[in-house]
């Protein structure tokens, strides 16, 4: 998509800055300030927003975003709600219209509940980490294709969190997501207070190990800085969980000239555009060892994120390339321990 490539060759990075094993690049733009719409904390602060099961009896893919505000809500893929019958993460990026109710695609991220803790969610100071989020896009990327739906492989997602929460030795008697975050929160707020957004920064781009991870870019400063903690915690985590990595010593040429690379991999991206749920175009991004996903509204590109591919390696040039052990995820979506999804 033409307006993608426009967005993208318009960037520039900033000067890295580096914490421990985890590398930001700030993504600048020079483009507008102010946002024309909420984000997600805004909203139901204000009362303007509310998010609850679809039903009494409840569906795991699935929540009812109620707008009463006369301004659109803007809910970042990854970003997590906790409360109602378990706690859930978004599965893309949305542009809810003022005054509507539309029903939002989510991932269960506390498989051990299915209980009412509370009648509405409330968000929560995080977004799903970044490795969950890359695989989370790619699954959802394969539902849109072939089912023409915006699931991810749930059995998949909770397996994820499961090894996670082993190597972190993050307990949770619901098997919550949540639990590896507050386990290592002193740790995570560490991280937080050493990134910061910029002058004129609308996104950001995440290496962990001196290797390319992720990109978070938007259409304004103003929604960066408001959800740029939510996404330092995110690429936290992946950091802290390969902390203690044996580095690579292959030769690379400089960190910089690689996060220019990856610009150019999303640039190239294969792009298919589907209708968004809300306001939009969901345009979907695939190259061989990168996923990612754009919400594409009124003529801005207003998220777009993108991720090494789960298993790519760099190569010695700099290069991406797929691992040998890349496997395309399984086309069963199956739950444990809560109702049929259908």
């Amino acid at each position: 998509m033409q307006l993608i490539v426009d967005a993208v060759g318009r960037l520039r990075l900033g000067e890295a800055i580096h914490f421990k094993n985890l590398t930001m690049f700030p993504v600048l733009n020079g483009g507008r300030i102010q946002a024309d719409y909420l984000v997600l904390d805004e909203a139901l602060a204000a009362g303007y927003a509310r998010v609850t099961e679809v039903s009494e009896t409840g569906s795991v893919p699935e929540l009812k975003f109620v707008n009463s505000c006369d301004k659109a809500v803007f809910l970042l893929d990854g970003e997590e709600l906790v409360g109602a019958k378990q706690n859930r993460v978004l599965n893309l990026s949305i542009l809810a219209p003022a005054g509507k109710t539309v029903v939002i695609p989510v991932s269960c991220v506390e498989a051990g509940r299915w209980s009412h803790r509370s009648a509405a969610f409330a968000s929560a100071p995080r977004a799903q980490y970044a490795g969950g989020r890359a695989k989370k896009m790619a699954q959802v990327t394969d539902s849109l294709r072939s089912e023409g739906c915006r699931t991810s492989n749930q059995r998949e997602v909770w397996a994820d969190i499961d090894l996670k929460a082993a190597r972190m030795q993050a307990h949770s008697p619901t098997d919550a997501m949540s639990a590896i975050y507050e386990a290592h929160q002193t740790n995570l707020e560490d991280f937080v207070r050493a990134f910061f957004a910029t002058e004129n920064q609308a996104g950001a781009l995440f290496a962990i190990n001196e290797v390319i991870t992720g990109l978070d870019l938007f259409d304004c400063s103003e929604t960066l800085r408001k959800l740029f903690p939510k996404l330092v915690r995110s690429y936290a985590l992946d950091a802290l969980d390969a902390l203690h990595q044996l580095p690579d010593t292959q030769a690379k040429p400089p960190i910089g000239e690689r996060a220019e690379g990856f610009l150019g991999w999303v640039v190239s991206a294969r792009a298919e555009t589907f209708p968004a749920i809300g306001q939009g175009e969901d345009v979907r991004l695939t190259a061989t060892c990168l996923t990612g996903a754009a919400l594409v509204a009124d003529g801005s590109v207003i998220h777009l994120s993108a991720f090494r591919s789960p298993g790519a390696i760099e190569s010695h040039d700099g290069e991406v390339r797929p691992s040998a052990r890349l496997s395309r995820p399984s086309a069963r979506r199956e739950r444990r321990g809560t109702p049929s999804q259908d």
